[in-house]
């Protein structure tokens, strides 16, 4: 069992606390947001996450989860032995992540630490970040206490953080101290993951270079999807095809919106600004972020020639989280969306059914709020799939036929069988689907390596 104390309780820093403390070590959480802070002691989650709430409860009642506002409560006399630093770094207005949040924890673990501390980043920052948290360690300490820097980048997914803090695929840890790394390795033992012990630098860089091919991915489907759409081609039977090759693999292949939330956009933006400010042009992730774009325009355009027009159209923006399993609508598809709907002078309703309207209220959104996608489509033009949730993927389709003023039904995460779509009386319009229906007579089928009519077997 081990004593760790976490900074910030966002969806990583909660998470991680979460789960170290379900490995059995006794961990303290810290928010400078008094607010967070009394809600979790009185069992209030702050975000979504699937199966959280029950693992806060249980280690809260266990003893081994606590929270606090107070640095000195958290680190001293809790007698922490690992400081996790879990903070936000938002993308500044040029492109490269804001370290404020990550400055201000470090220097008030500074401040208080009077022992030997091994303090794991796990917020994403930019490479160099582990050598500026020493110096700012060195600077602000009343007097000097040994310590070291580990580097311990987080790859959870959010909807999934739980499974994969549990289950990863690896550890990656990263310092100037083998002995410091083999100490935040132990930690990670119980889970039974591959450990990469790296130096600082690469580790801080994996991180990055992990996010962008993963928006890479996405970005390379849908610019097929583009081209499907100019083809006739279906992206979706396309990524089926492509994804049984083991070196290309099926997961990030679901052309659509694209990639949202907190991570791909301002991580993506960050690699590029680090590598613009050494001289570097980085081509291929600007063309990245650009196609990613494309798609909400893309759909957009596809909805307004269906019209004939935007202008007072009652268009139903279903779901606004970025992905489905969270409440998070950073970054999300749907802000944009709604901007370019209401830019060009559209009546939006919004339907999703986590996120909060206190949420919608706080993001100034000028939208009629629902939880249920059937009464966010009564009298609706059109309505566009935005977050894939499980209740978007099951509508009746003939109840929004017989209620919806304009059948137009934009599919932009291409979650729909087409035909079934027209068959109930809606226009389909999907991205990238290239969609014609299929003569059976004529169709033919792979059957061990020959191809063979579906009617007559031939």
């Amino acid at each position: 069992m081990s004593k760790i104390a976490i900074v910030g309780t966002g969806y990583v820093g909660l998470v991680t606390g979460a789960c170290f403390a379900d490995l059995g070590n006794e961990v303290c959480c810290l928010d400078i947001n008094r607010e967070r802070i009394e809600g979790l002691k009185q069992g209030i989650i702050p975000i979504y996450e699937p199966g959280l709430d029950q693992m806060v409860s249980r280690n809260v009642a266990a003893g081994r989860l606590s929270f606090t506002i107070d640095y000195e409560e958290a680190i001293n006399s809790h007698g922490s032995e690992f400081v996790f630093l879990a903070v936000g770094t938002p993308s500044s207005v040029d492109g490269d992540a804001d370290l404020q949040y990550v400055y201000a924890a470090t220097k008030s673990i500074a401040e208080v630490m009077d022992h030997f501390l091994v303090l794991v980043n796990k917020s994403t920052v930019p490479v160099g970040t582990g050598d500026w948290v020493a110096n700012i360690i060195r600077e602000n300490q009343k007097k000097p206490v040994d310590f070291r820097v580990v580097s311990c980048p987080e790859f959870t997914r959010e909807g999934a953080a739980i499974n994969d803090f549990l289950r990863p695929d690896r550890v990656i840890l990263g310092s100037t101290d083998r002995e410091a790394a083999e100490k935040v390795a132990l930690l990670h033992l119980p889970l039974r993951s591959t450990v990469v012990l790296t130096d600082l630098y690469t580790a801080e860089m994996i991180k990055y270079a992990s996010n962008a091919f993963l928006a890479t991915k996405i970005s390379f489907i849908n610019e097929i999807a583009l081209i499907c759409e100019t083809l006739g081609a279906d992206v979706k039977e396309v990524a089926v095809g492509m994804g049984y090759d083991r070196r290309i693999g099926r997961e990030f292949l679901d052309a659509g919106l694209g990639w949202g939330g907190s991570c791909f956009p301002k991580d993506v933006k960050a690699l590029c600004h680090m590598a613009g400010e050494r001289g570097k042009h980085p081509q291929m992730l600007q063309a990245v972020m650009d196609i990613n774009m494309e798609m909400r325009r893309l759909a957009i355009r596809k909805v307004r020639e269906s019209l004939g027009g935007l202008k007072g159209r009652r268009i139903a923006v279903l779901g606004l989280a970025f992905k489905p399993n969270t409440d998070d609508v950073r970054e999300a598809p749907s802000l944009e969306i709604i901007e370019m709907l209401q830019s060009e002078s559209a009546v939006v309703v919004v339907c999703d059914p986590v996120v909060s309207e206190k949420t919608v209220r706080d993001l100034g959104l000028n939208v009629e709020f629902h939880r249920d996608a059937y009464a966010a489509t009564r009298g609706a033009d059109a309505l566009i799939i935005v977050t894939e949730w499980n209740e978007f993927k099951t509508l009746d389709l003939k109840r929004l036929k017989s209620t919806m003023k304009n059948p137009v039904f934009m599919d932009a995460r291409n979650i729909y069988d087409p035909n079934l779509v027209q068959a109930a009386g809606l226009v389909y319009l999907g991205l990238g689907r290239g969609h014609r229906k299929v003569d059976q007579a004529k169709a033919v089928t792979p059957v061990l390596g020959r191809y063979t009519s579906m009617k007559h077997g031939k």
